[in-house]
């Protein structure tokens, strides 16, 4: 072979160049350039010579024969240079002296220009021991350009697969960190450790089948160093003789005379590389070996098995394709993926089908599913199904006709115990995994009836508690009813009945929730034709604002009685009345009369109506009449509290009628007595203190029932006396009833000096309210008030003269009637 030259045809032209080492008897005994191409830059030479050259193994012998100058490595490789351009070279030793100095090598090399390929195309590391390299300097010591290089058998399939069969457990390691330098310069560089050269040119070769062609063809290499870490290129060829590079990040070491690498490789791509090329079908990377999808379709094609996650990938690209992929590969796509048995309860779980794979396949088989006869479609589904129940993943919908009568029979005797456990799953939210496995379950004709009950109260208690958390304006049914319920509910009889009694129950309890989860849901409640009145009230429309009418018409649409079921009776009135609100004193009292105590003792309505009457505005006017019929109805189930405050109530309603009795301001300020275990409620105090105030400020107050006011010193009443006394409706007859002048100027002067807060409260009034209105009064008017007072009792009419006389004498009078400054 020495001295041949690559030969001529059409294609790119290339510079050649020739570097050994000095012939023997030299005065310079350092390596040369022995010949070079014309067209050849002196500044590519300076930068080749540092590329070129030959440095044996630490370990070879120091005068070796020829068969072992045969077994020294063979450097080859393809390099980048700083303008762009590449070079392909090949060193090999020719000799070393008797005394074991400096070897004797020759290299040879051609450039290729920044932007072009070898000629025809050709891959670098095909032209391995190409008959083309010259092994000495041509004799004419001037190489011309050449434009054909001849490839050697490297990388043809019967030399490989048994190289990559042989390496088998190392391919998936080396091809995650090829892919990872090949697109990243700054990803370091991979060293690869041989006993032959000639090895690590095959793992080159088997780099460049997996790669994208452009890849392939700038990947650069060398197929031994002595020192790696003199080495520029991508991929290193090293013996185990080589300096060691195992501790150096910059590295990524495979070491292939020690041990075997342990664990999987996380990089699919890779994996599948690896296992296409232990089944030994490179061809399957002729299309674009990078793009993970086809690959692994074309692999699962071809029968080989895959991994979970290629798998997957395989599934979802295939996914996306369905319209375009040929039937014959589909089918056999599915045949690949659906290969070994299908899972079922007792299976390891490394046969079960990882997450991803489990979403990618149901997705497949959506898209396949009706568009391939059952027979291809049906293990696939079996397969998704079955791995849906056993493995967690997505429970795919299937249509009746999805299954062979054999996978239906199959899959039912071996998924039912998981079927019904899934569905009894309470970690799950019953409208998602568990309402699935019960659409599967109906599927495969499994009987899960027993378990619908409990299924359906979780399944309502859900859609109550999404509906509370609905956003605020928004029909709550439309948030939180899962259209797989809504299609449940309608297509499972069964389910439907039970989950409407279940909510139904709901109802009973807190129909408001409910009601808000029926607006707008789209559960067909018109389904049933009788039963669930609660439901039946939830949905009823509003056809009046009339609270009763409301409410009677809620008990017409229930279609049932309160006599017989009183439940209804609590389900009304809440719904009637929601949210904490509470029916007038007249309305609690015709609701009283209308159904009778014990249908309100035994829907528990009871005490809705006691605090209708306890929290009742003061100026309720059925709240008295209300309070009179609870006392009457409820008479041994009042506790002391509540008794107090509805006697109290009671009471209010009889001043200023022939029933009052007397003592009556001493009777409220007992009954609502701060002392109290059980004090009345606010709303109760403040009616009876503001109507013992309006019934002193009727007329002439009784002289015992105003110092029983003088006297008590109850802020609470004294207040609400006042403000009373500043009100309109005073004022209106202070201005136009002389008596009712002199009625209030002898009650505000009466009693002075009983009590501090008395003197104050009559002193404001007499200055604020009184005397604005004496002082608007007519002549006549003013003397109409001091025959009334002149009439009154003795002393009075001096002192109203005296009051209302005004400057010195006026506050002097005033003095004297015990007026006071009002604190604060």
């Amino acid at each position: 072979m020495a001295g041949r030259e690559f030969g001529h045809c059409e294609g790119p032209v290339l510079a050649q160049l020739h570097y050994a080492s000095a012939p023997s008897g030299s005065e310079d005994p350092g390596p040369r350039f022995t010949a070079v191409g014309a067209e050849v830059e002196p500044g590519v030479l300076r930068e080749a010579e540092r590329l070129l050259g030959y440095e044996p193994p630490p370990d070879s012998p120091q005068q070796a024969d020829a068969e072992q100058l045969k077994r020294f490595p063979t450097v080859f490789g393809f390099s980048e240079l700083a303008d762009g351009g590449r070079m392909l070279s090949r060193s090999v030793c020719t000799g070393t002296d008797w005394a074991g100095g400096p070897v004797s090598f020759h290299t040879h090399a051609v450039l290729l220009p920044a932007g072009t390929r070898l000629p025809d195309g050709v891959l670098p590391i095909s032209t391995w021991e190409s008959p083309r390299w010259a092994e000495s300097t041509p004799p004419d010591g001037g190489p011309g350009p050449v434009d054909r290089v001849e490839p050697s058998g490297l990388l043809r399939k019967e030399a490989l697969v048994p190289f990559a069969v042989s390496r088998a457990d190392r391919l998936a390691a080396f091809f995650a960190d090829l892919r990872a330098v090949a697109a990243d310069p700054g990803a370091g560089q991979i060293v690869v450790v041989e006993h032959d050269s000639a090895d690590v040119a095959r793992w080159v070769a088997l780099a460049c089948t997996v790669l994208p062609r452009e890849q392939a063809h700038r990947l650069t290499f060398t197929t031994y160093t002595r020192d790696p870490r003199e080495a520029r290129q991508q991929l290193v060829g090293a013996l185990p003789s080589s300096e060691p590079v195992a501790d150096d990040e910059r590295y990524r070491v495979h070491n292939c005379t020690g041990r075997q690498p342990s664990g999987p490789v996380a990089d699919t791509w890779a994996e599948v590389c690896a296992r296409v090329w232990r089944a030994g079908r490179p061809d399957l990377f002729h299309n674009d070996p990078e793009d993970l999808g086809p690959l692994a379709v074309s692999a699962l094609v071809e029968g080989i098995e895959l991994r979970t996650d290629a798998r997957a990938a395989a599934a979802s690209w295939a996914a996306g394709r369905v319209d375009v992929l040929p039937d014959d590969t589909l089918n056999a796509l599915v045949a690949g993926l659906c290969g070994g048995p299908v899972p079922h309860l007792g299976s390891p779980s490394e046969t079960l089908p990882g997450a991803a794979e489990q979403i990618a396949l149901a997705a497949l088989l959506a898209r396949l599913d009706g568009r391939v006869t059952a027979a291809v479609s049906a293990p696939l589904a079996a397969r998704v199904l079955a791995s849906a129940v056993l493995a967690h993943g997505p429970v795919p919908a299937l249509r009746a006709g999805s299954l062979t009568a054999r996978a239906h029979d199959d899959l039912a005797r071996d998924l039912a115990p998981s079927l019904r456990a899934g569905i009894a799953d309470r970690a799950e939210p019953a409208a998602g995994r568990p309402l699935a496995l019960l659409r599967a379950a109906d599927l495969l004709d499994v009987d899960c009836q027993d378990e619908l009950p409990e299924l359906a109260g979780r399944l309502a208690r859900e859609l109550v508690d999404a509906s509370a958390e609905s956003p605020p304006g928004v029909a709550s049914g439309a948030v939180g009813c899962p259209p797989a319920l809504l299609d449940a509910v309608h297509t499972h009889p069964g389910l439907r009945v039970a989950l409407f009694g279940s909510l139904d129950a709901l109802a009973a309890a807190e129909p408001a929730p409910v009601a808000r989860v029926l607006e707008g849901s789209g559960l067909p409640l018109d389904l049933q034709q009788s039963g669930f009145p609660h439901l039946r009230m939830c949905v009823a429309p509003a056809e009046t604002d009339d609270r009763l009418d409301r409410f009677r018409g809620l008990l017409r649409t229930a279609g049932v009685s309160p006599l017989a079921d009183p439940a209804v009776l609590r389900t009304a009135l809440r719904l009637t009345w929601p949210g904490g609100e509470l029916p007038t004193g007249q309305q609690a009292g015709l609701l009283l009369k209308e159904l009778g105590s014990d249908t309100h003792r035994a829907a528990g309505t009871r005490e809705l109506l006691i605090e209708a009457a306890l929290a009742a505005p003061p100026d309720d006017p059925g709240t008295p009449a209300l309070a009179t019929d609870l006392l009457r109805c409820f008479t041994t189930e009042l506790g002391p509290g509540r008794r107090t405050a509805l006697v109290l109530l009671e009471f209010t309603g009889l001043l200023s009628t022939e029933s009052e009795g007397e003592e009556w301001v001493g009777r409220v300020l007992d009954l609502t007595s701060a002392g109290a275990a059980d004090p009345v409620p606010d709303p109760v105090a403040e009616r009876a203190f503001r109507t013992v105030a309006w019934r002193l400020l009727e007329g002439p107050a009784p002289e015992n029932e105003l110092y029983t006011l003088a006297r008590s010193a109850e802020p609470r009443l004294l207040a609400a006396y006042e403000r009373a006394a500043r009100s309109e409706q005073v004022g209106e007859r202070l201005r136009s009833e002389p008596a009712y002048v002199a009625d209030r100027f002898c009650d505000w002067t009466a009693f002075p000096g009983t009590y501090p807060a008395w003197d104050e409260t009559r002193t404001a009034l007499l200055a604020k309210v009184l005397r604005p209105a004496v002082r608007a009064l007519s002549g006549p008017d003013q003397g109409a008030v001091e025959t009334a007072l002149d009439r009154a009792a003795r002393g009075k009419l001096d002192a109203f003269r005296a009051w209302n006389r005004p400057g010195a004498l006026g506050r002097l009078a005033g003095k004297l009637a015990g007026r006071g400054r009002r604190a604060g």
